[in-house]
């Protein structure tokens, strides 16, 4: 049980590490988003065009490399406000909603990525202390259940046997 305990308890302490280093990467995927229609929108506005119109006109196109990079751009928008949006929401937040916060909309792009280099930590934060806590704790829970499940099926077969 101790085993159980220590594993998922492990486990769970890193989930504040991990969602720190996802807002690293939040901040530099906005940035890169920023740029990026920064750059559309100054050349939409060299050729008269508002930001809509530029899309739109890419969207109506015939072409459908230049139709897809129209339905590219208005992606961008959309995410750049979303992401935007959770970070002001993660800035506001305290430790332990950033972590609820996090978990309800967290975009899948910036997580597999921070997967992908993630560097566990050791949790030295109070946040991090109860997640490890929180995880021990579920962890004696699923092994108290498993060993009550595997003791009741052992009497019901010396009953029945």
């Amino acid at each position: 049980m101790l085993i159980a305990m220590l594993l998922s308890g492990t486990v769970t302490s890193q989930l504040p590490e991990f969602s720190q280093q996802y807002r690293q990467r939040l901040g530099g995927a906005i940035d890169a988003l920023e740029e990026i229609l920064a750059d559309f929108n100054r050349d939409a506005a060299r050729h008269g065009l508002t930001p809509a119109e530029a899309i739109a006109r890419q969207k109506a196109s015939e072409d459908p490399f230049v139709r897809s990079r129209g339905d590219s751009m208005l992606n961008a928008e959309i995410r750049l406000s979303r992401l935007k949006l959770q970070k002001d929401k993660l800035e506001s937040a305290g430790p332990f909603e950033r972590l609820v916060i996090f978990a309800r909309g967290f975009d899948p792009q910036l997580a597999q990525a921070t997967a992908t280099d993630y560097e566990p930590a050791v949790p030295v934060t109070l946040t991090g202390f109860a997640s490890a806590g929180a995880g021990a704790l579920a962890g004696l829970l699923v092994m108290r259940g498993l060993i009550g499940a595997t003791r009741l099926g052992r009497r019901r077969r010396q009953v029945q046997g």
